[in-house]
């Protein structure tokens, strides 16, 4: 499997319009640093036909630890959920239906 980096990214940005890597690194910071911080504020971040993000926040709770069997105290937290948008759906699935 083949990953893509943010160092990768910023260099198929900068071949795909010509700016410098200064410029597509600025660039792919601050795109990346907008979405952080709107989730931070508990924003919804929505590409339409990509992805969307948002926040989803789970109760403490207490479980068990398996090894010792005591009762152990879970913190609530909360976590960024990835949804998958249908354009992306359909891309990846024609691209397997391709191979």
């Amino acid at each position: 499997m083949n990953a893509m980096n943010k160092t990768e990214l910023t260099a198929h940005l900068q071949l795909q319009t010509e700016i410098t890597n200064i410029e597509a690194k600025e660039i792919v910071e601050e795109f990346f640093g907008l979405m952080a911080d709107a989730l931070a504020q508990d924003w919804r971040v929505e590409i339409q036909g990509l992805c969307s993000f948002c926040i989803k926040s789970f109760k403490g709770h207490s479980s068990l630890n398996p090894q010792s069997g005591q009762r152990v105290a879970i913190e609530p937290k909360r976590l960024p959920v990835f949804k998958c948008g249908k354009d992306l759906k359909e891309r990846v699935n024609r691209t397997v239906a391709d191979s």
